[in-house]
This record gives structure tokens, sequence and C-alpha cells, in this order.
């Protein structure tokens, strides 16, 4: 009996230790929130979606973690695919648009050159050896991108946030950085000090041919355990000579993306993510299934579309061709037939004159 208690006792002091560690790496990776008065989505301490979106609990994560079922990801390495040429310095006849990975596109417009949430990392977490690995290399080289004059970021997660392409971008060419409201303050403690940040529905000129203008989507933040959305997220339309274009960032579905459309009628290109939806009692708050984000294309108006944040990093349930094959499925349907949506691989471009 006494080993017993012995062994207990040892087990109780490993959790309680545990805990404590987890919870300081929680706390030491957490970020600075917004401050700001209160206001229709801001309650003084967090941010809100607004409408009967269910909020996640601690206990809802320990549920899917514990019953995870994630397909089948297989890595591409560097020897297996081939990377897109070195695009072009600027872009001034049209708009060339650049799939780099993941939520990442190369957006090239009117001697502009626009990057959305770059990741080139090998993970997407607080720590470089653990955490969703890359499963397939980025479309064009670090190495091979041209000035970068704009970057646009929907929100801080570290899939789509990634701090260190970030920091190696602005130490290479100090572009400018829209961010939703509170995120600044985590990219100036980082070095990078161009930053504007955006509330929904607001805009920032960028010069006399393109506006930025800040969107609503229906997500959360968080980078650890305590600034849980004390920091906003994003959409974006992209207001450009050659045309509108709409970046979703990350998303559940609602009615507001029909008000998008409303809002900004000429929307010539959109973004949309395809992908980490499984298991839906638990994503689907957040992130769009292929046969929502065909319709989030239809509500928005695009004139054409392609998907994103699939197929790079296992970020739920859903295996690396899982979205893919769900999205050939969903655009079979009679409803979606010649619906003007389409998968790009990574590297690949694609030109609007």
């Amino acid at each position: 009996m006494k080993l017993i208690g012995k062994i207990m006792t040892i087990l109780l002091i490993l959790l309680i230790t545990a805990a404590l560690l987890i919870a300081s790496i929680g706390w030491y990776v957490s970020e600075p929130g917004y401050e700001g008065p209160v206001s229709e989505h801001f309650n003084g301490k967090t941010f809100e979606n607004p409408g009967e979106v269910p909020e996640k609990s601690f206990m809802d994560v320990m549920k899917w973690y514990l019953q995870r079922d994630q397909g089948e990801w297989v890595p591409i390495s560097e020897s297996d695919v081939t990377f897109a040429p070195k695009p072009a310095e600027n872009v001034t006849d049209g708009m060339t648009i650049t799939y780099v990975n993941h939520s990442t596109f190369l957006i090239q417009v009117a001697g502009v050159n626009i990057l959305t949430d770059p990741v080139w990392s090998d993970r997407v977490s607080p720590v470089s050896f653990a955490g969703p690995k890359r499963f397939r290399p980025a479309g064009i080289r670090f190495e091979d991108l041209p000035r970068i004059d704009l970057i646009v970021i929907s929100h801080n997660h570290y899939d789509h946030l990634d701090i260190e392409t970030l920091k190696k971008i602005n130490k290479a060419y100090e572009p400018r950085v829209i961010a939703p409201l509170g995120v600044g303050r985590m990219l100036n403690s980082n070095g990078i000090n161009k930053v504007f940040e955006l509330n929904w529905w607001e805009d920032k000129v960028i010069d006399s041919d393109i506006t930025v203008h800040a969107v609503q989507a229906q997500h959360f933040s968080a980078r650890g355990l305590f600034d849980r959305d004390k920091t906003f997220w994003n959409g974006y339309v992209i207001e450009t000579p050659a045309g509108d274009v709409y970046f979703a960032g990350d998303t559940g579905y609602g009615p507001f993306f029909t008000e998008i459309g409303q809002r900004f009628p000429d929307i010539k290109v959109g973004l949309i993510p395809i992908g980490a939806y499984k298991p839906r009692w638990f994503m689907k708050p957040m992130h769009v299934n292929p046969e929502e984000a065909i319709q989030v294309h239809k509500d928005v108006g695009a004139e054409i579309s392609f998907g994103m944040h699939f197929g790079t990093f296992p970020l739920a349930d859903d295996g690396m061709k899982d979205p893919e094959n769900d999205f050939s499925a969903a655009m079979r349907l009679q409803e979606n037939r010649g619906v003007n949506f389409k998968l790009l691989t990574e590297g690949d471009s694609f030109r609007i004159r």
C-alpha cells in the first residue's frame, strides 16, 4: 500500500509539473491584445463574433483532441516538385496572382507586390520542434520573391501570422502591413513598424491605384493560452485598377458574405479557404468546408475564385487530399455546374488583363 501511495504521489507531482509547464509556455507565447473603447464587436477585453456563433470551450478542444481521427498526410519533398520561375519584379499591365501555399498568394498589380498571410516556415507553432509541420514546399522559393510592398494579415494564428517569415520580409523590404485591431503591438515588438490596423469596414489607401478594405470574417484569435480573442480577425477586399480581390482569411460561414458582395459589387477574384473543416461539430463555426466555400464565392459575386488553406499543414482531421476530393464532389452538384472556382497547385499563376 505504501508503494502504491508513493507511485500515486509521484504521478500527481508529474501531472502538476506538466500542467505548470504547459501553463508557463502558454503564458510566455501569449501576446498583448487590443486596448480601446468598448464597441459593437469588442467588450473591453476580447472581440466577439456577432450573432449566435457557438464558442468552443477548453473541454470541447480536449474532446476533439482525444477523439481525433485524422486522415492520411503524405509528405512531399522539394525534390518532388517543380518550383515556379522567379516572378516578375512588378506587373503594370493587368494583374498576376500566384498561389504560394496555404493562405499565401503573391498579388502583383499596378506596380505593387502584395503578399497575403505569408508563411514559409516548416512549422506553424510557437516552437520549432513540435506542432503542425509542412507537408509540401511553398511554390515560390523565398529568395525568388520580388520586392514586397504590402502584406495583409488576416489574424494572429501561427499559420497566418508567421512571425519569422514576416521578420525576414521586413528586414529585406520594410513593406507596409495591414492587420486587424490589436495585432500591431506584436508586430511592433518584433521590429515591424509600418503597421496599419483596420476594423471591419475601414480602409487604408495604399496609393492612388490601390485601397485595402477590411471586411467581416467569422473566426477567433490566439497564440497562447491567455490571449484568446484579444486581437481581431479580418477578411479583405483589395481594390485595384485591374479589379477587386477578395481575400477571405479564415472564416466560418455566415450571412455577412452577401453584405460583402453588396458593398463591393466589382469583385473579380475571390481567394477562399476550403480546408481544415473536420470534424464539423468542432470546426464548423470557424472554417468553411468546400461546399460552403463555393457558396461564399456565389455570395460575394466573384468572377473567379481560387481555393486556399488546404494540403500544406495538418490543422484538423481532414486528410491531405480530402479538401480537393470534397471540393470536386461539390463542384459536380447540379447547382454548382459552371461555377468559376478553381484549385491551383503551389506555384501556379493566373493572369488577369
